[in-house]
């Protein structure tokens, strides 16, 4: 397989890249393998149904009046499962988390697209005033934004210690046919003692355009301001 109709490609770049695609390959075969595995996690635990504060929809409505909405509610339709961000904000996290962000500037561009198959809900520690200020700040118009932060749901769910400190999760939630709500996945940057920031890239592109290129991502961090 040619992969470009440029002049001057010597023989050993056609076999590395030949030898790269075959690799690619195995990966996409190996990440919808994975992807299968996870489908068929049954059903974990019912949860309690945890009560979020939220305000109006339009970001530029003001922080009044407030409302609160319950776990189960955040589901808008049968047969639709809840994907839910930990946004690392609130309590000991005084600041919003640049890569948290990162992560949901891009979920903000493709949520009326999920939004044809799931639910996707961004849930903080941080007040709600404090929460859709920032919102206001990255012009996230298009995400549904909770308080968390008079309830125990990100401790319960592992994005949150006792102390108060934040941790980016994601986690998904599911109804039975009864109603309830059970936990049905959460993952966390730390995968392992020597993988500390990867556990949840694959919900950003920005890794992987950054992995096209010869430098790769090396140790870039995200920013909340880029400019000097």
């Amino acid at each position: 397989m040619r992969h470009t109709n440029l002049t001057g490609e010597t023989d050993e770049y056609l076999s590395a890249r030949e030898e790269l695609r075959l690799a690619e390959i195995e990966l996409m075969h190996h990440r919808e393998r994975v992807a299968e595995q996870r489908r068929r996690l049954p059903l974990g635990p019912v949860v309690d149904d945890y009560v979020f504060e939220e305000g109006p929809g339009d970001l530029d409505a003001g922080d009044e009046p407030v409302q609160t909405v319950r776990l189960s509610e955040l589901f808008t339709g049968p047969d639709r499962d809840l994907v839910v961000y930990h946004l690392m904000y609130g309590k000991r996290q005084t600041q919003p988390c640049p890569m948290c962000t990162m992560w949901i500037d891009g979920f903000n561009g493709v949520a009326h697209h999920v939004a044809q198959n799931a639910d996707l809900v961004i849930v903080a520690a941080a007040e709600l005033p404090e929460l859709r200020e920032h919102a206001r700040n990255r012009r996230w118009t298009d995400l549904r934004l909770l308080s968390a932060a008079k309830s125990t749901f990100k401790f319960d769910l592992g994005s949150e210690d006792a102390d108060g400190n934040q941790d980016s999760t994601v986690s998904v939630f599911t109804r039975d046919e009864y109603g309830s709500v059970h936990h049905f996945y959460s993952t966390h940057p730390r995968m392992a003692d020597d993988i500390d920031q990867r556990g949840i890239d694959l919900l950003s592109p920005v890794w992987h355009i950054l992995d096209l290129t010869r430098q790769g991502r090396d140790d870039w961090f995200a920013s909340l301001d880029y400019r000097a």
